[in-house]
């Protein structure tokens, strides 16, 4: 029991209490007082001490009421005083409070998720528009040019759709997870290989933060040993290195050189695997927030040539999915460049 929970408290009021009257009976009987005074005395002092003791009991749990009422009409600005007790009172105001922390974390996130995908979707509204106003009114002819323009805002409407629709399934947690023995070398090779296929045929690689042209910048594989094999699932890990790739490229210097590599982890079918790029790097202060949804980072001219800026939410879903493994994903320490690093933890260990 601790010495200021409030089962020490009220156990102290009535030994007090008990204390009181007793001391006033015996007062009574060597004094010969007539033991209706000592009565009322007695009942006198123990309200009195009650009174206190229920006062500092009750006042936080008013503010605490007042409070969970301000949050519950969405004001998460309001805060319980008094989280220092050390007893259950303060115990439980600072619960309340994380729990007006965390609320007023995920508000502020809605407030931002709203405006940026409401900027995001707006950009590839207008120029579509745009494009199909100078159709109509005449300006220009509907050639195959003009349909390539359009046709290219309809699909980075549909990625940035897509994505967000991914994003949302991987909240809800209904993306089931496929794991299965593979090759890391053929399938690692295969990625790059349809990375280098998208930009040759269509001008930039698809994915969920945006497109680049960036023909210029060199991927390399590096995997050791040859015959590395890992026990995840191949569809969500092409995610992870194919939004890696993208996010690498972007930031890529021109005919830069972005590489992946890939070592055995320390536990049965682990993989160890990095993405490192040229580019200008990732400042020590934004490594915690370069996973968060719509965020481009703080470097002052962080895209490459080619690319439209992406809308942010490329490395959200590499973190998804990984997380979705139990793995690890972050920012390491890189001489040149940005190194993204994911860890998988491979095979569960087997029961002893």
């Amino acid at each position: 029991m601790r010495p200021f929970s409030i089962k020490t408290k009220l156990g102290t009021l009535v030994v007090v209490s008990v204390f009181i009257t007793t001391g006033l009976m015996m007062i009574a009987v060597r004094t010969e007082t007539e033991l209706r005074f000592i009565t009322v005395f007695s009942m006198i002092a123990t309200l009195l001490i009650t009174q206190f003791v229920a006062h500092s009991l009750t006042a936080p749990l008013d503010e605490m009421n007042t409070v969970a009422r301000n949050i519950s009409h969405g004001d998460y600005t309001s805060r319980v005083k008094g989280a220092d007790r050390r007893d259950e009172l303060g115990d439980l105001a600072q619960t309340i409070n994380r729990m007006a922390d965390d609320l007023e974390a995920q508000e502020r996130q809605r407030k931002e998720l709203v405006a940026n995908v409401s900027h995001e979707l707006r950009t590839p509204i207008a120029g579509l528009r745009a494009v199909l106003e100078n159709v109509v009114d005449g300006v220009s002819a509907a050639d195959p040019e003009t349909m390539r323009t359009a046709l290219k805002q309809t699909e980075r409407l549909g990625r940035l759709v897509e994505t967000l629709l991914d994003l949302s399934r991987l909240d809800n947690g209904v993306v089931p997870l496929r794991k299965r023995r593979f090759e890391v070398w053929p399938y690692l090779s295969g990625v790059l290989k349809e990375a280098n296929m998208v930009v040759s045929a269509r001008g930039g690689i698809s994915s969920g933060s945006g497109t680049h042209t960036r023909t210029d910048v060199h991927l390399h594989l590096d995997v050791s040993p040859p015959e590395l094999t890992a026990h995840a699932d191949p569809e969500r890990i092409h995610q992870v290195v194919a939004n890696l790739i993208d996010n690498a490229v972007k930031h890529s210097p021109p005919h830069g050189r972005v590489t992946v590599r890939a070592r055995r982890g320390d536990r049965p079918e682990s993989l160890d695997l990095e993405v490192l790029d040229e580019g200008p790097g990732i400042p020590q202060s934004e490594w915690h927030r370069v996973f968060e949804r719509f965020n481009r980072g703080g470097v002052v001219a962080p895209h490459g040539p080619g690319s439209d800026g992406g809308t942010g939410l490329g490395l959200a879903i590499a973190r998804w999915a990984v997380d979705l493994h139990g793995g690890r994903i972050g920012v390491a320490e890189s001489q040149r460049g940005c190194r993204i690093r994911v860890t998988l933890p491979g095979l569960p260990p087997l029961a002893g």
